[in-house]
């Protein structure tokens, strides 16, 4: 089928099997379950899904698929998969590196299918980063991994979204003391403009505003917590105000978040990944959606990780992996337009 003819249907998106000992084949069986609004396939060994829907009593159909386009038809009727075998099968609970190339084969072939118009975004299911590691995996995170896949030469920005509150760190998969080390007005302005550019595109916000925190407590208390808000985070936001963009700040972290805050602003911009993370987490555990933003493709994907302690159990909600789904078929409808 040419890219014209499987444009011409409305596509499905792509989810991955994120790691088989993990929740995500057990959240996408209750996301089919529980959504019809948008036809969605999975990558994904269909034998192990068999099994788990059957060991935890969901009433779940699947269908093999061979032409992801097909899943639109398929959808109201089954589950689709696009079926990758497993090296092994999964133990819940305990990741096995034997299968990690199982699982980077399935986010690779979900970014293949939508750039090559065949799915029209890309929503992951959580991945274990250790059993990757293990398994000679050489990025970060999906996010970093996600980037070399699309090409691009600026960085992938990784946004946390929920309609209460919408959050960006700077430093991301890496230790405290390196976020601070690494930390420079350079990362923040380039970050800031990607965000406020996909707020534009993506969310349909026509003017965002832009609330940066600060690092140290205080925002520094004027320099008597910290340097970095007079020396690195001042310069970036007086060089977004010059580019046209509605940056405020830096912002004393510990009131950024409430709810009277939070009406001031579209997005935080946030110096490193808990700082962005631990409030989101708090206001909307199940219906935050982590975003990748600069990308040439749509990708989401649930704000939770694997929870290997409730793997395999049926207690594992499905709320974000609906969130993130309705997301990327937001914004896939957006950039359509």
């Amino acid at each position: 089928m040419t890219v014209a003819a499987a444009t011409a249907k409305v596509l499905p998106l792509a989810l991955t099997m994120g790691e088989p000992a993990g929740i995500g084949g057990e959240i996408t069986l209750k996301a089919w379950a529980a959504h019809k609004d948008t036809a969605f396939f999975v990558i994904d060994d269909l034998a192990r899904l068999q099994r788990l829907a059957k060991k935890l009593g969901l009433d779940v159909p699947l269908s093999e698929i061979s032409d992801p386009t097909d899943a639109t038809e398929v959808f109201a009727k089954a589950l689709p998969v696009l079926h990758r075998p497993l090296k092994v099968a999964p133990t819940p609970g305990q990741p096995d590196p034997e299968n990690t190339n199982a699982v980077i084969e399935s986010i690779k072939v979900a970014v293949e299918l939508v750039r090559g118009g065949q799915a029209a975004g890309v929503v992951t299911n959580p991945i274990h980063k250790k059993s990757l590691y293990d398994g000679g995996f050489k990025f970060p995170g999906h996010t970093e991994f996600l980037a070399v896949l699309a090409g691009i030469d600026t960085p992938p920005v990784m946004m946390l979204a929920s309609p209460q509150l919408k959050v960006v760190p700077v430093t991301v998969h890496v230790a405290i003391a390196e976020a601070i080390a690494t930390l420079n007005t350079h990362d923040i302005v380039t970050l800031s403009v990607i965000t406020a550019r996909a707020l534009e595109k993506d969310f349909a916000i026509a003017a965002p505003r832009l609330a940066i925190a600060g690092l140290n407590p205080h925002a520094g208390e004027g320099g008597g917590m910290g340097t970095e808000e007079t020396t690195i985070i001042a310069p970036a936001i007086a060089q977004l105000r010059d580019l046209g963009i509605d940056a405020s700040g830096p912002w004393p972290p510990d009131t950024l978040f409430h709810a009277a805050a939070r009406e001031n602003y579209d997005a935080a911009i946030c110096m490193y990944h808990d700082q962005a993370l631990i409030p989101i987490k708090t206001i909307d555990f199940d219906g935050a959606v982590n975003v990748t933003l600069g990308l040439p493709f749509v990708r989401t994907s649930p704000d939770h990780g694997t929870a290997f302690d409730i793997a395999g159990t049926g207690k594992a909600s499905a709320r974000s992996l609906l969130a993130a789904i309705a997301m990327a078929a937001d914004i896939a409808a957006r950039r359509g337009q």
